[in-house]
């Protein structure tokens, strides 16, 4: 958008032809937010289309015509839906962002009033919702209606009557009578954690509508004509001001014992029944004010419905009458927005990201963007999934949504639309520049086959070789259940890895003292241990080594069935996908996996260089199922001491036996180790047979 000094340096035609461009975006965007609760921009980015079209006028105000957009409140309602006329024009409200405007907005103020006596304000939440207007004839309410140009609304009190903390008869009393004819103001909103639920209970569902924000789902709601889609859905009033009206368009609030404040108006109105924000104050000063928005800001993510600012209003309802209003808002009131949690933006290309484990994430890279307080470049697509359902494309205009401390998602493109010339002013991407996105077939970091792992996800298959995987295949390959390398922890391993010493698990054997000594906290005990335990690992056994080679889905338990079934590695890297299914507990996906690892010449590499360094493990005797333990049905619960769960449960099956995670009359023996808990109970109450590890031990060695 053009700055203020380039506004300063338009030229009169050119004033005049930007006049007409911007007319025609915001009332094409009118339309569609308000008569059909589709917009294609987010809030803040109509802000900047409206505010150009303002500062344009005030610098040419011979060029203001009576359709532009600066002199109405809102658009026309949709045909189909009744119009009714509100009692008074609902009116917009100025804004500010930043604490000079804050200031500025009280300079005016105390100017108009030719006063320096620092006025009091009411404060309340700004909530992102519908406005809505409601009316009652004799504290009953008779009819509910949209904001709509703010003066003609759309009639929707067959949906507010669904909204359970509307009341339908006000709370009518002696000491605080309730008016002939009241004309409510206030905002609808839909609570957070129904949105989350309502879009969850959608997406489950073939062809469910999910909604892109809580203000959204509000919106079409209450444009439903059937009321029973709204008593389903989790809508919320909160009252904000009222007018007690003779229903010609004069206000009669003169007439009655009426407060002298507002923040007086909205405790009357709670007596009557209708809700009122909890979080509302009364404060003295524009300071004061400051620090209520800072305060509200630092909750805002705590309250379960949106706000995008506080509202401030001059509390003083003689001093309201007194500033007035002008074309299209209150002179006495002022909306201070917060970060705006949606922008739009570009998505300028798509990186792939590999995970420690090898998983492969789509990366958008964005035209900078400040939104959520923050400026944002970077937004996560999650899967291949995620950007079919969007429809993305490389430069596309999406819009992008951080809400608080929330990672930075994309939850629509934009569809094409009027767009002026000037570059800032958002509009769609240019279609003849978009792209598809395509998941790579190699790797993006070690060039190694992607392969689909389920329905949404690929992973990079080059494990032992793969940079990005390198830390976390180190941590297995040196943990206990692997090659038992005591001290070659999570830390060290980093420090490994990040001083550029390990590249693949090969390079532990090759590590020296003297390299160990330039970590941090190594001193010559701690570096001697170390290359004493790995020395030990040297010599190792065929199902530790496969278990620490990292084979997707290959356990102890598996590793121990390979090892039984082929005896020696060279034997199993030679097998084929139908030989390696034969194995126990090995399915079509797992050989799958274990045939495209070997088949990986890098891995081939890395086996042959533990080999060269010195790393031995003996063929393994196959061993073959006996029948000792036969058509019983063995559970393991608690902890194992010796063996783990894995291996115990591959030596029972070896030797026969079922092994069940649950309990029940079928079950022949519990083994209970330290902390059993419920199924040991369940043994106990119908009368298994409970053995400790001991007992096992013993069994197995027999």
């Amino acid at each position: 958008m053009a700055s203020d000094n380039q506004t300063s340096e338009l030229s009169r035609e050119r004033a005049q032809q930007e006049l007409a461009e911007l007319r025609q975006l915001i009332n094409h965007h009118n339309s569609l937010y308000h008569q059909y609760d589709a917009p294609e921009i987010p809030d803040a980015d109509y802000d900047k289309l409206f505010d150009r079209l303002i500062a344009i006028e005030e610098q040419f105000p011979d060029l203001v015509t009576p359709d532009s957009p600066s002199q109405r409140v809102g658009d026309a309602p949709l045909e189909s839906f009744r119009q009714v006329t509100h009692d008074t024009p609902m009116m917009s409200l100025s804004k500010v962002f930043n604490d000079q405007d804050l200031a500025d907005f009280e300079a005016r103020i105390l100017k108009r009033l030719d006063s320096e006596e620092v006025p009091r304000y009411s404060c309340e939440p700004k909530v992102d919702g519908v406005a809505v207007s409601l009316l009652y004839e004799h504290g009953l309410l008779v009819r509910g209606a949209t904001r709509g140009d703010g003066v003609t609304g759309e009639d929707i009190t067959h949906n507010v009557k669904t909204i359970r903390n509307i009341p339908l008869r006000l709370n009518n009393s002696k000491k605080h009578p309730v008016p002939d004819r009241l004309e409510v103001r206030g905002e609808i909103v839909m609570t957070r954690s129904g949105f989350a639920a309502m879009n969850e209970k959608a997406s489950s569902i073939e062809g469910g509508r999910t909604f892109v924000n809580p203000r959204n789902a509000a919106a079409g709601t209450l444009r439903q004509l059937d009321p029973r889609i709204a008593a389903e859905r989790p809508l919320h009033f909160f009252c904000y001001s009222a007018h007690v009206s003779a229903g010609d368009g004069t206000d009669s609030n003169s007439d009655l014992s009426w407060p002298d404040s507002h923040s007086g108006s909205l405790e009357l109105l709670g007596k009557w029944g209708l809700p009122l924000n909890p979080d509302r104050d009364v404060v003295t000063g524009y300071h004061a004010c400051l620090d209520y928005a800072n305060e509200l800001l630092g909750k805002r993510d705590a309250l379960d419905y949106e706000i995008d600012g506080a509202v401030i209003k001059v509390d003083n309802i003689r001093l309201q009458q007194e500033l007035g209003s002008n074309a299209r808002t209150p002179r006495w009131a002022m909306a201070y927005k917060f970060p705006a949690e949606e922008a739009s933006t570009v998505v300028n290309d798509v990186e792939f990201q590999v995970g420690r484990t090898g998983t492969i994430t789509p990366v958008a890279r964005l035209e900078p963007v400040f939104v959520g307080g923050v400026t944002v470049s970077n937004a996560t697509l999650h899967n291949m999934d995620e950007i079919a359902r969007l429809g993305l494309r490389i430069g596309d205009r999406v819009i992008l949504r951080r809400a608080g401390d929330v990672i930075p998602k994309i939850v629509k493109v934009m569809d094409g639309s009027l767009t002026t010339q000037s570059d800032a002013v958002p509009g769609a991407a240019n279609t003849a520049e978009r792209h598809e996105i395509i998941m790579p077939s190699n790797c993006p970091a070690c060039d190694s086959p992607v392969e689909k792992d389920g329905e949404v996800l690929y992973r990079c298959t080059g494990g032992l070789v793969c940079p990005a995987q390198r830390k976390e295949s180190l941590r297995h390959f040196c943990s206990r259940a692997a090659m038992d390398i005591e001290g070659l922890g999570e830390k060290l391993v980093d420090q490994l890895v990040e001083a550029n010493m390990v590249h693949t698990v090969a390079d532990v054997f090759t590590l020296s003292k003297e390299q160990l000594l330039t970590l941090e906290r190594m001193g010559e005990k701690s570096a001697d241990n170390l290359l004493n335990a790995i020395e030990k690992a040297r010599s190792t056994t065929l199902p530790r080594l496969l278990y620490a080679l990292g084979i997707r889905e290959v356990g102890e338990a598996t590793a121990l069935a390979l090892s039984s079934h082929f005896g020696s590695l060279e034997k199993l890297m030679q097998a084929s996908e139908e030989a390696l299914v034969q194995v126990e507990d090995v399915g079509p996906v797992m050989a799958a996996h274990i045939a495209h690892f070997f088949a990986n010449g890098e891995n081939d590499k890395v086996i042959a260089d533990l080999r060269e360094r010195g790393v031995t493990w003996p063929e393994h005797e196959a061993q073959t199922v006996s029948d000792e333990l036969a058509g019983q049905t063995w559970v393991l619960t608690g902890t194992l001491e010796t063996l783990t769960r894995d291996e115990a449960k591959a030596r029972l099956q070896a030797m026969g036996a079922k092994v069940s995670g649950s309990v029940s009359k079928k079950t022949t023996v519990v083994v209970a180790g330290p902390g059993a808990g419920s199924k040991l109970d369940k043994a106990t109450e119908l009368g298994v047979k409970v053995i400790d590890e001991q007992e096992l031990l013993k069994l197995l060695a027999e």
